[in-house]
């Protein structure tokens, strides 16, 4: 301790010089003035109320996409405003009444159809930040935001109680947001807050913005928010506290096992509880998703597991302050791992905790817990991530993890039964974002393992408006593991002895892009070319295997695209490895290419569709794959979509060949922007199972829900059921 302290004063001494205010040139050309509101507002979306009148109004938007150079098409009317409890914003978006609608469901379809949003940085450090949106019939979507630009820094499953009202008329749509300070995490006394709007005009497949944002960037980057300046500072809120009790009643038959019929009454509870403005402590006692919609099946054609991504709320909201580490091959936290055992079966958790937020303008931190129940095939097991990231240099960071697993028996740590994994990684980025680079190093902590036990990378990127490029050098040691994360590649399966191999390797990653804008073109948006190259070589620098993939995209006015590619592959095969149920192919080098072709047409129409086709050589044989899909889209009630991918392989002699088919129809009936049906299936012949996942969604209140999921599967082979449930869930959120 006496060692720690004056480390922790140096540490905080050090990021305190370094760290720097927003400056962003936005900041300074684009400024909007926020007035308290000096009438009552009636939420319903009229904009009659005289404080509308008063307010300064956010206009001149400039296109974003396709191109950044010229003014928006439409007429966007932004203003803001706020009383004791709300955050008011208004629009106004002068358009014609022939709108482009996906859905009427929460949270689905921003980007797909005509809507606009407010982008909002409380801090101003373009660290964390929120965007809410709103399409012309009134769908709302909540975002959380991390500090860059990729899809890991935009969270759509963060939920929270705000409310909007829509008009619509012949010449415009018009929108009234009352976002609760309650809502928001923001630092009380602070009088300037990073601020961006945003509109979706897909009728004419355009995208505008208030604070400009360069094309190659996501428009919801904080780096380039405008900002908002209050006559007061709004003040802390004295107390935020939500509480979320569920009632579940369930009843399923398992016909594998050949047992009865089982029936199960549950009940558990959530609680979001902001112990500061901007620091937040989640909690969940006996935790139900059985509403989550199942994983979408994919056909695996790698020798390697695939990545699913993690469905289950708790875990998703704030995700990224635990999940940004590493890259996709290897990820340190994986939050997957918990609630699910080597199988994939579900076991229960009795509780979890998770505190994130910013404990200063510069320094983020994240802490969960979870313990899981003891079953007939695995002890129970605690988890838990703490992470941390420093702001530096302005928009550079510094980052670190660790995380535990550890087994427990009748309430007492097992010893020797634990996974540990620790990690710093730093990341710099220029304060334009176009450059950036990194490194990380990363440690495994198991019983007995001394040697080759860490992973590690580094690399560079640029982002152009015209060219971009990647270069990143990973290592990964043949004895690091992550309990609590996913690793790839490490795991080599040798399909005549049964069993998997681990080997370290050393991967080159290096895609280049070039796009093309052009300015008079009536037909094109842009096309681009690009070629991803990936060396891997194992431990000793040896050759594993590389591929490179060609391929030139066009992207038209209309929304529709155009791509072809090739692939180019060459592989050492270390163990026997089969494809097919004949006899594995034996060891050796292989060098196969397949080239194809993908077309999709145009996103506005009520009728969609696609098609991708690609045949040549696999390993020692021949691949021939098509998919297609279509979505028809009855405006604005309903979406019918199927998605079909057919696989065709075929080795010589002995090593067989395999049809494999996975069919996915789909059907969205929206009685409401508050009542849902949603039927999905699958039909998987790799996986041998057909899947009816069916759930009908009731928001009867805020933020609270009446769901009927019924969910069935069968094996494809021999067809005959497999495991039928049907389940009752109600969830009502309680503000305290």
């Amino acid at each position: 301790m006496k060692i720690a302290l004056p480390i922790l004063a140096l540490w905080l001494a050090f990021t305190g010089v370094l760290h720097a205010q927003n400056n962003n040139p936005n900041q300074e050309s684009h400024q909007l003035r926020i007035q308290r509101a000096s009438s009552p507002i009636v939420l319903d979306g009229k904009l009659e109320e005289s404080v509308w009148k008063e307010a300064e109004i956010a206009t001149d938007f400039v296109q974003k996409q396709p191109r950044d150079d010229v003014k928006a098409g439409l007429r966007t009317e932004m203003q803001v405003t706020y009383d004791d409890q709300f955050l008011y914003v208004a629009a106004t978006c002068f358009d014609s009444t022939n709108h482009v609608v996906a859905t009427l469901k929460r949270d689905i379809g921003f980007w797909d159809g005509d809507a606009v949003a407010v982008v909002l940085d409380p801090l101003n450090e373009a660290t964390t930040g929120f965007m809410f949106g709103a399409s012309p019939y009134g769908v709302q979507t909540e975002v959380l935001l991390g500090g860059g630009s990729g899809p890991e820094n935009y969270s759509r499953e963060w939920d929270n109680r705000w409310f909007v009202e829509v008009m619509r008329y012949n010449d415009r749509w018009t929108v009234e947001m009352a976002i609760p300070f309650k809502t928001l995490r923001y630092e009380a006394g602070k009088s300037s807050w990073g601020l961006n709007f945003t509109r979706n005009d897909k009728k004419n497949n355009r995208l505008d913005v208030w604070a400009p944002v360069p094309r190659q960037f996501w428009v919801i980057d904080l780096g380039y928010t405008g900002k908002m300046l209050w006559d007061e500072a709004p003040k802390k809120i004295s107390s935020n506290v939500a509480v979320i009790p569920y009632v579940n009643t369930s009843q399923s038959k398992d016909f594998e096992e050949g047992e009865p019929a089982d029936f199960s009454l549950a009940a558990g509870m959530d609680a979001k509880i902001a112990l500061t403005s901007s620091l937040n402590l989640d909690l969940t006692i006996n935790p139900d998703f059985s509403q989550v919609e199942v994983d979408q099946q994919v056909t695996n054609l790698t020798r390697f597991s695939i990545f699913l991504p993690e469905r289950r709320t708790f875990f998703l909201e704030n995700s990224d302050i635990f999940t940004n580490f590493g890259n996709p091959l290897v990820r340190p936290f994986f939050s997957r791992r918990i609630g699910l055992d080597e199988d994939g079966r579900a076991v229960p958790i009795d509780f979890g905790a998770r505190l994130t937020g910013n404990v200063t303008g510069s320094t983020r931190i994240g802490l969960l817990n979870a313990q899981t129940r003891e079953t007939e095939d695995q002890l129970a097991q605690n988890y838990t991530a703490l992470s941390f990231n420093q702001r530096l240099f302005q928009r550079s960071t510094l980052k670190g993890t660790f995380t535990n697993r550890q087994g427990f028996d009748e309430g007492k740590q097992v010893g020797g039964d634990y996974g540990r994994n620790a990690g710093l990684e730093f990341e710099y980025q220029s304060l334009d974002g176009a450059w950036q680079a990194w490194a990380n190093y990363h440690e495994a902590f198991k019983p007995g393992v001394t040697t080759e036990k860490s992973f590690w990378n580094t690399g560079a990127s640029y982002t152009g408006g015209m060219f971009t490029a990647t270069a990143a050098w990973v290592n990964v040691g043949t004895n690091y593991s992550a309990d609590v994360g996913f690793v790839n590649r490490l795991e080599n399966y040798d399909a005549v002895r049964d069993t998997s191999i681990r080997l370290g390797y050393r991967l080159f990653f290096l895609p280049l892009e070039w796009t093309f804008v052009p300015k008079n073109s009536k037909v094109l948006n842009q096309h681009s070319f690009g070629i991803e190259n990936v060396i891997t070589l194992d431990k000793n620098y040896g050759f594993v295997e590389r591929r490179h993939e060609l391929q030139y995209q066009f992207e038209f006015k209309n929304s529709s695209g155009f791509s072809i590619f090739a692939n180019l592959n060459e592989t050492d095969l270390r163990f026997p490895f089969s494809f097919t149920d004949g006899v594995p192919l034996t060891a050796g080098r292989y060098v196969y290419n397949d080239y194809g072709l993908e077309y999709s047409s145009d996103e506005r129409k009520f009728l969609q569709y696609g098609t991708s086709l690609s045949t040549g050589s696999f390993y020692s044989g021949d691949i021939s794959t098509v998919g297609a899909f279509a979505l028809y889209r009855v405006q604005p009630w309903g979406n019918f979509s199927v998605e079909v991918e057919y696989n065709r392989l075929r080795f010589p002699d002995e090593h067989g060949e395999e049809e494999i088919w996975a069919i996915s129809p789909r059907m969205e009936i929206n009685f409401h922007r508050n009542l849902f049906w949603t039927t999905f299936l699958q039909y998987n012949t790799q996986a041998d199972n057909f899947n009816i996942n069916s759930r009908l969604q009731w928001r009867f209140a805020p933020m609270s829900d009446l769901f009927v999921v019924y969910t069935e599967n069968y094996a494809v082979e021999f067809f005959g059921p497999k495991n039928r449930a049907m389940v009752l869930k109600l969830n009502y959120w309680l503000v305290l």
